[in-house]
């Protein structure tokens, strides 16, 4: 038996934020009992939706959430929306808390003429639909195009432009979906164009995923001299860095930028100090206009991009957008639209200028998109000690019916097939052996129904 009162909470989304959130409550308040939903019937959020398919060690954090989850006094609850199959006012009447951990999962905007021309993607569409996320799995990419840009200079456009380049023997053995790869089979693309406003020094990427571009079977890489040569901003800048990330990444571009081309299928340029100022093309994209930048102090102290005034056109015909990607919130619940977050207060919601008694946020949707999968758990220990320190002082209300069973029966009664953790393990187990005839880590299910009628007895 123990004195520490019975707390109940919904965690909603079962990316790393959610489980990092069920996890530290755990750790903190033995005597809680947490449902963690997704609206997939999957977990894992972007550890298996957005991380790139050649990345499997970076995959392998999923362990981690395997054993959170193993914990009886926490349960999956996969195949249910939150908003749609239980609204706001049901997770209040069932659990003391609600964790809103549910990612950002759209784009932001160029704002730039052109840019909803056919042709013209989200990177964030891309990426989802390479990995067999369901909600993009039947997007179409015209990969018949032989130039394509992609604007940005973070780990997700370097993403972008490795399966661009990757040869088809590269994408066999990783868990790519099978439309993706048969797809990228049939892919005429050779000329790929990576655009970044600032210089190198301001590039958002990290070196590892840099110097896998210059590890490709069949693509050169190759860097204009004159745009890595640094200003004296940029150079004290660097200087004054406390991390070294921005050094070894001008170290390998200076390699880059120093090697000749070898004749390679593809060529992958990366180009710096260039803003993209227009899409042009009749019905579809045919040309992207950028233009030159200089960088000038901004008014923070940061580099800004200027324009220069000179332009330049590349005959692309196929460009993926990847500056950012921006939450969409969840129905019920306040959002800012602008900066793609629900409004909150170190976690805690805020609505009409007030924190929101019971409801806290995590990850991505409270703070924006920022940071790789490890930030995540800083971020939600925060969110679940603010839960916690609100219990403690009696500032929760008690919910009306703080039981499993009456969740179970709500969701019943609406008709919902729950995709339970057990389910979620069977399913893994079929993915994984779909994958061993073709020497594949999975050969993953990408369709909800099929998912749902493999679990069938």
């Amino acid at each position: 038996m123990t004195d520490t009162p019975a707390l109940r909470v919904a965690i909603v989304g079962s990316g790393p934020s959610g489980f990092y959130a069920a996890e530290h409550l755990r750790k903190q308040h033995p005597a809680v009992e947490i449902d963690l939903f997704d609206r997939l019937p999957t977990p894992y959020g972007l550890v298996r939706g957005g991380v790139a398919p050649d990345h499997q060690k970076i995959k392998a954090v999923t362990r981690v959430f395997d054993r959170i989850a193993a914990d009886p006094a926490i349960r999956f609850l996969g195949n249910v929306t939150i908003g749609r199959d239980l609204t706001r006012e049901d997770l209040r009447r069932h659990y003391h808390a609600s964790i809103y951990a549910v990612g950002a999962h759209a784009d932001r905007s160029l704002g730039i003429p052109g840019e909803n021309l056919r042709g013209s993607h989200a990177a964030t569409d891309f990426v989802a639909w390479y990995n067999g996320h369901p909600d993009y799995s039947d997007l179409q990419f015209d990969l018949s195009a032989e130039q394509v840009a992609v604007i940005g200079v973070g780990n997700v456009a370097i993403d972008v432009v490795r399966i661009l380049a990757a040869t088809p023997e590269e994408l066999e053995t990783t868990d790519i979906a099978v439309h993706a790869l048969e797809a990228l089979r049939g892919s005429r693309v050779r000329e790929i164009w990576m655009i970044g406003r600032r210089g190198p020094v301001q590039a958002a990427f990290t070196n590892p995923e840099l110097r896998e571009l210059g590890e490709m079977a069949d693509a050169d890489v190759v860097v204009r001299p004159d745009e890595i040569a640094l200003d004296p901003a940029s150079e004290a800048a660097l200087a004054a860095a406390e991390e070294r990330t921005a050094e070894r990444n001008m170290e390998t571009l200076r390699a880059f930028a120093g090697k000749p081309r070898e004749g390679r299928l593809r060529t992958i340029h990366l180009r710096f100090l260039c803003s993209p100022v227009e899409i042009a093309g009749t019905g579809r994209v045919e040309r992207l206009v950028i233009g030159r930048n200089r960088l000038v102090p901004g008014p923070g102290g940061d580099l800004r991009a200027e324009p220069t005034g000179e332009t330049e056109t590349l005959a692309v015909g196929l460009v993926f957008r990847s500056v950012g990607y921006l939450g969409t919130g969840v129905p019920g619940l306040p959002l800012d639209a602008r900066k793609g977050v629900i409004p909150n207060d170190r976690g805690r919601v805020i609505e009409h200028g007030a924190p929101v008694p019971g409801e806290y946020v995590a990850g991505w949707i409270k703070r924006g998109p920022s940071g790789v999968i490890g930030t995540n758990k800083p971020d939600a220990v925060e969110s679940a000690d603010l839960l916690l320190e609100d219990f403690k002082a009696g500032r929760l209300a008690a919910p009306a019916e703080p039981d499993r069973a009456a969740v179970d029966r709500c969701l019943a009664d609406r008709g919902i097939r729950v995709v339970t953790w057990a389910d979620w393990r069977r399913l893994d187990e079929l993915e994984r052996a779909r994958g061993v005839t073709l020497g594949r880590p999975r050969v993953k299910f990408v369709r909800p129904a099929e998912m749902l009628g493999a679990l069938q007895p």
